[in-house]
């Protein structure tokens, strides 16, 4: 028998299941959980957005034993809870019902999701979402693309895919550009990609926080003056701080003259594509040549759904085909279709249906209206800002995020008390960030269980806050 120091998960011998549960032992445990979850989501905007509980140990009932709801409540207590419609902090992940459906079918089913033949229906499911999202973005028939974990992956994919297009073998003399609000998943992506430091310019923003392209061209001039290889540059469609929009048409341009690739991080503000004001607000999209998307972002899907992009495909299997001697001949002219030709992971499972599932069971016209109503409530809470004198507002909302500090020379350690506060009532949840060297509070609305109410308790407990800290100074 194997002994250690941790604790025994094991249920109660008499409660144990085989590792091939019969239909109706799957039947009841299934019931059960569903159970558990349906009071789970029944009690979610009564519950508190964030526990401070320390992590009790994983112990055993009185009688020795691990009750199983127990021990389930006892992992997901602490913590904050991104499914809470009072989720305002770094960009919210609802995590739609709908879509945890398709994971656990396709968990349970466990087909391959490598090569197209293994599943060729939900192999073509999948390249049709990669399709929807191509047309979403203006993208030509000959792009391709792959379903990721999340955008660090894409972006790494992004930046390995132009390294390989835009540079030789000794690849160090290229320089990859992008701005100070660009989020560090493009630097991550760069080092292990094979790039120091050195080989990243971060370039100076405008008031508005946007990339400032007159600073991109004297950067990209200064680098090629050094004898160095501009061959990259990243745009935000949606920066993690404030949520901003770079001049995403003129630094294409800029990309054009200098023959540097250009990528799009749009991992947070993509899916405002579908909206009428996204769509016009991203012009310049559809000139990348790569993209990434997060749709647990801005479609609200559960974690560990992301997508990348890449405008021709030839482009993105040369970076990443290579194929093992016990694999099968495969047409190497539908490679668009194999997910190993196209990213750097083998095993994994197929993740076309946890997109197609919430779009079947709801419309796509229900993710519009839903993005449509958080550019509102956005510009709801940003008027609401401007109009409290003790407030100040450091940027008007290209997307849904807005970041905001106490009135006047207040200093970092109040706004983290301001912060600190809100975050107190455990009804809503913000977080801060650096801007301008300043720590600044900054609210997010992208849940989709987020609503007018929670607009409402937000500025509740912004000003049950600033009254507790007045009584305080």
């Amino acid at each position: 028998m194997l002994s250690s120091d941790y604790f025994d998960w094991s249920l109660p011998a008499d409660q144990r299941l085989p590792l091939e549960p019969s239909v109706d032992q799957w039947q009841t445990l299934s019931s059960y959980i569903q159970q558990l979850l349906g009071e789970a989501l029944a009690n979610l905007p009564d519950s508190e957005v964030l526990t401070h509980r320390k992590p009790h140990a994983l112990a055993a009932n009185d009688d020795g034993n691990m009750d199983l709801a127990a021990f389930l409540q006892s992992i997901f207590e602490p913590g904050f809870n991104p499914a809470h419609p009072g989720f305002f902090a770094y960009v919210p992940g609802g995590g739609l019902v709908t879509s945890a459906l398709a994971e656990w079918i396709i968990k349970t089913l466990n087909r391959y999701g490598t090569a197209h033949f293994a599943s060729p229906a939900l192999g073509e499911l999948e390249y049709q979402v990669i399709r929807m999202f191509a047309d979403w973005l203006g993208y030509p028939e000959k792009a391709a693309g792959v379903l990721t974990t999340g955008g660090s992956l894409a972006n790494f994919t992004a930046v390995v895919t132009a390294r390989r297009d835009m540079l030789p073998e000794n690849f160090l003399d290229g320089v990859l550009f992008c701005s100070e609000q660009t989020h560090h998943s493009v630097m991550k992506a760069a080092n292990l990609a094979g790039f120091s430091h050195k080989n990243i310019h971060r370039v100076a923003t405008d008031k508005a926080y946007r990339l400032d392209v007159n600073a991109l061209e004297a950067a990209i001039i200064h680098q090629r003056d050094r004898g160095k290889t501009p061959f990259m540059v990243v745009g935000s469609a949606g920066t993690t701080n404030t949520g901003a929009i770079d001049p995403l048409a003129d630094i294409a341009a800029l990309c054009k003259e200098y023959n540097c690739w250009f990528h799009i991080d749009a991992a947070y503000g993509g899916a405002f594509v579908i909206t009428q004001r996204g769509k016009a607000r991203f012009q310049g999209i559809s000139e990348a040549d790569s993209i990434t998307l997060d749709p647990h972002k801005g479609l609200f899907l559960p974690y560990g759904t992301g997508a990348v992009l890449v405008k021709d495909r030839t482009k993105l299997i040369e970076a990443h085909e290579m194929r093992g001697e016990y694999m099968p001949d495969l047409d190497y002219s539908q490679a668009h279709l194999e997910p190993f030709s196209l990213s750097v992971e083998l095993s994994r499972e197929h993740r076309g249906l946890k997109v197609a599932l919430p779009i079947m069971l709801h419309g796509l016209d229900a993710f519009v209206t839903a993005l449509d109503e958080k550019l509102d409530l956005t510009e709801l809470a940003y008027a609401r800002l401007q109009a409290m004198p003790e407030i100040q507002t450091l940027h008007a909302p290209d997307l849904s995020t807005l970041a905001f500090r106490l009135a006047g020379d207040q200093g970092d350690d109040r706004n983290r008390l301001l912060m600190e506060t809100v975050n107190a009532g455990r009804k809503v949840y913000l977080s801060g960030t650096m801007l301008n060297e300043q720590f600044t509070p900054r609210i997010a609305i992208l849940s989709h269980r987020t609503g007018a109410a929670q607009i409402d308790l937000f500025f509740a407990e912004l000003e049950r806050a600033l009254e507790e800290i007045r009584h305080t100074s």
